[in-house]
C-alpha cells in the first residue's frame, strides 16, 4: 500500500471446497486432503486463482514467490498474480463493476468496496489454521464494517519519528526517548536547525495526508468527526484539532522546519537521506532506504501533548475475497497461507501481524522496530473514513485546509471554512 496514498494505512486469499478439510499450522504446512482428492483416476482440472496486488519491485517478486509455494502445496492450482500498481483502485472498481473482479485482492478502502466483498466472519471465527487470536487484535477493527469482517490483516505500519543520530551528535542534542513531548520535539528542532547549512530540525509535507494526521489530532484530544460519524462542526474545527494542525504551520514560521515535497521540491525522505533534516515522521516505508543511504537512523514513538496520552493511526493492508468469486474456498486457503508464519517471514518489507512471528524474530525488542509496536498499542481510535460513507467528499475540504495552514493560513480560519464547505455532505 504505497502509503495508502498514507499509509491508512494498510489486503486477502483461499482454496477449493474440498480444501477446508486440510490440516496444517501457522508455518504454512497443509494437510493431505487435496492429495487424497487427486488419487482418483485421470488428470485434475487446473484451477486459476486471480490475486490482485498494488505492489511492484521487490515486494511483487516476493508475492510471486509466495504464490509459487502455494501452488506447490496445492497441485492443480495456478495463482495468477495481477500487479495493478498505481492504477489499483481504478482497476478494482472496473473489475467489480463488470462482475469480473480478482478472486483475492489487497484491500484498505473497506467503506467504498465492502458491498463487493465476501464477509469473512464465518471463515475466520474458529478456524484453527488461521488462529485469529495470534493476530494483533486491533488490526481487525480497520477491516470491519457494521460488525462484518471483510479483510484479514496482512501488513501494517504505525507512524514514528525518524532521527539522524549524526546530526543530533553534532548539535550536542540528546537522542529523543519514548515518553517525550511536543515541547521536547520543538526545542530539539530549533537546536538542530542551522540555516547557514540549509539544515532544519524537521520536515513538514507540503501535501499532508489527513488520514495520517489523525494520530496528532487524537493525541491532543481532538477529532475530525463525532464518534457516531454525523457531526464535524465542533470537532474538525475544535481548539484541540486546530492546535494540532497549527503546530506544523508554526514550526515553518519560526524556521525550525522546512516545507518538503511541494512543486519543484525534494521529498522529505530524500532531504532526510541528504542529511538536511534531522527528524522526519513516517511509517515503515522509508526505513530500508535510510539505512541504504548510510544514515545512522533511530526511531522513536510520537511525542505527547502535555498531560495527554499519545495516540496513533494504523495504515493497514488486508486480504479480501470478492463476493463474485466462484472459488471462495480456494481463495480462503490462499489467504490463510499468505498470512501464515512462513509467508509473513518472506515479506520482509512488512511489519509482521502475528504475535508469534514478532516474538520469534524479537521485532518488538529491536530498537528500530519497537516504536511501531508501541504505537500499535496506542492506535485504538476509529479513523474518520470508517465513520461516514461520505468522508471522501468531506476530506477534500479538509485536505485543502491543511495545505493552506502549512502555507501560512490560520488553522482556525481554514478549518472553520472546511466545516462550512463540508456540512452539505452530511445531510
Amino acid at each position: 500500500m504505497n502509503k495508502k496514498s498514507t499509509l491508512i494505512l494498510l489486503t486477502t486469499v483461499m482454496a477449493m471446497s474440498m480444501l477446508t478439510a486440510c490440516s496444517g499450522n501457522n508455518d504454512g504446512s497443509n494437510g493431505n486432503a487435496e492429495q487424497a482428492a487427486n488419487n482418483g483416476d485421470g488428470p485434475t482440472e487446473t484451477k486459476t486463482l486471480r490475486f490482485a496486488t498494488w505492489d511492484t519491485g521487490d515486494a511483487l517478486k516476493i508475492e510471486q514467490d509466495i504464490a509459487k509455494k502455494f501452488e506447490s502445496a496445492h497441485p492443480g492450482t495456478k495463482v495468477q498474480v495481477e500487479a495493478y500498481a498505481d492504477g489499483f483502485d481504478q482497476k478494482m472498481a472496473a473489475g467489480f463493476g463488470a462482475t469480473n473482479p480478482p478472486d483475492v485482492m489487497y484491500m484498505w478502502d473497506f467503506p467504498t468496496y465492502h458491498r463487493s466483498l465476501e464477509p469473512l466472519n464465518g471463515y475466520a471465527d474458529g478456524d484453527q489454521e488461521l488462529n485469529k487470536d495470534d493476530f494483533y487484535s486491533g488490526l481487525f477493527n480497520y477491516a470491519t464494517i457494521d460488525g462484518n469482517l471483510y479483510g484479514i490483516p496482512a501488513g501494517f505500519t504505525t507512524r514514528v519519528v525518524y532521527y539522524n543520530k549524526k546530526l543530533f551528535d553534532a548539535a550536542n542534542v540528546p537522542y529523543p526517548k519514548d515518553g517525550w513531548t511536543w515541547d521536547d520535539f520543538k526545542d530539539a528542532a530549533k537546536k538542530l536547525t542551522d540555516k547557514s547549512k540549509k539544515q532544519y530540525g524537521f520536515g513538514v509535507r507540503a501535501e499532508n495526508d489527513t488520514y495520517d494526521l489523525q494520530g496528532f489530532v487524537w493525541s491532543n484530544g481532538g477529532s475530525y468527526i463525532s464518534d457516531d460519524g454525523k457531526t464535524i462542526d465542533g470537532f474538525m474545527n475544535s481548539k484541540e484539532t486546530v492546535d494540532a494542525i497549527q503546530l506544523f504551520g508554526d514550526m515553518l514560521k519560526d524556521g525550525s522546519a522546512v516545507l518538503t515535497g511541494g512543486k519543484g521540491q525534494q521529498s522529505g525522505e530524500d532531504i532526510f537521506k541528504g542529511g538536511k533534516i534531522a527528524m522526519w515522521e513516517s511509517g515503515i516505508w522509508p526505513l530500508e532506504s535510510f539505512k541504504q543511504a548510510g544514515i545512522d537512523v533511530g526511531t522513536v514513538e510520537m511525542p505527547a501533548f502535555q498531560g495527554k496520552p499519545v495516540k496513533g493511526v494504523v495504515a493497514e493492508s488486508a486480504l479480501s475475497i470478492a463476493k463474485d468469486s466462484k472459488q471462495k474456498e480456494l481463495a480462503w486457503a490462499f489467504i490463510k497461507y499468505y498470512v501464515s508464519n512462513e509467508a509473513i517471514k518472506m515479506r520482509v518489507a512488512d511489519l509482521p501481524v502475528r504475535v508469534s512471528v514478532v516474538n520469534e524474530l524479537k521485532k518488538d525488542q529491536d530498537p528500530l522496530f519497537k516504536p511501531y509496536y508501541t504505537m500499535l498499542e496506542r492506535s485504538d481510535n476509529t479513523p474518520a473514513f470508517l465513520l461516514n460513507a461520505k468522508w471522501n467528499e468531506v476530506n477534500r475540504q479538509l485536505s485543502a485546509a491543511v495545505e493552506a495552514v502549512v502555507h501560512g493560513s490560520s488553522a482556525q480560519e481554514a478549518l472553520n471554512q472546511a466545516v462550512k464547505d463540508s456540512e452539505r455532505y452530511l445531510k
